[in-house]
């Protein structure tokens, strides 16, 4: 076979369409709106469950959560609204009525989130801030840490179906002693 027709083979073989396999389906206007709405929704529960810690509300946060939902860090694991109520309520003991949260604040950022159909993943960062410990007032960034979500629609709404928590600074074993010796220092504070 000539050059030329071995060209003329080569090129036409590149004209070719790509394996069907290769190429991802197209979504329809209303489909890609779906996605849109869907991802938005995720993002409003990072910014719901923010603010819940941030005002300690319990209620607030359970609601986040699917009626099989689980809460997890490390060996720690709560199943249900129930178990995470406790969790939480036990987090923030003597949070008097009306309590407006000047101490802390907690950040969520780099939302990963991914779709298909009535399930969800995401894969985000979270760093909590309190007030410096120098008396200064300027905020001291105390846990960084990554949350690795599974979501589902659950009555027509997202809930978190799985949120997995994995501290890194401080690790989970010194983020245990801090939480342990605050949480006893909560238990001795008189109620406000």
């Amino acid at each position: 076979m000539s050059r030329a027709a071995l060209l003329l083979a080569a090129l036409a073989a590149a004209a070719l369409p790509a394996p069907a396999l290769a190429q991802k389906p197209r979504l329809s206007v209303e489909q890609r709106l779906q996605r849109l709405e869907d991802e938005s929704a995720i993002r409003n529960i990072f910014i719901a469950y923010a603010a819940a810690l941030d005002q300690r509300n319990p209620d607030a946060y359970v609601a986040l959560f699917a009626k099989e939902g689980q809460w997890i860090n490390g060996s720690i694991v709560r199943k249900g609204p129930e178990e995470i109520r406790v969790l939480v309520a036990g987090m923030f003991r003597n949070t008097p009525p009306g309590f407006v949260n000047a101490e802390s604040f907690e950040l969520t950022f780099h939302p990963d989130i991914k779709v298909e159909g009535d399930h969800a993943t995401a894969r985000s960062e979270h760093v909590l801030f309190r007030r410096h410990a120098d008396g200064s007032g300027m905020p001291q960034a105390v846990l960084f840490g990554r949350y690795e979500d599974a979501f589902i629609r659950e009555d027509g709404a997202w809930k978190i179906l799985k949120r997995i928590d994995y501290p890194t600074m401080p690790t989970p074993e010194e983020w245990g002693r801090i939480m342990r010796t605050r949480q006893q220092a909560q238990q001795q504070a008189p109620a406000q």
